[in-house]
């Protein structure tokens, strides 16, 4: 998003969710690195998404997902680790 504007999780999954049937006919079991509503790049492993979405974007927020798998629910202390913890 432009103007210092930064986009939240809930607009990485939603833009994950507009391309997903797309991904998943062309991109089955790979993973994907969406940040500010963008496909960034398609991955072989969460491990290589992860370093490269850390290298780009710091904390985040983006979205790695594995297409084709199930969404899952982490608890809120998995997701959010607040500044020096």
């Amino acid at each position: 998003m432009l103007g210092g504007e930064m986009s939240n999780i809930h607009d990485e999954i939603e833009a994950f969710r507009q391309m997903k049937s797309k991904l998943e006919a062309d991109h089955m079991g790979q993973w994907v690195l969406i940040h500010e509503g963008q496909l960034v790049a398609l991955f072989p492993s969460f491990e290589v998404a992860a370093d490269e979405a850390v290298r780009r974007f710091g904390s985040g927020p983006f979205l790695i997902r594995q297409i084709g798998a199930p969404a899952i629910t982490l608890p809120a202390s998995v997701i959010y680790h607040p500044p020096g913890a």
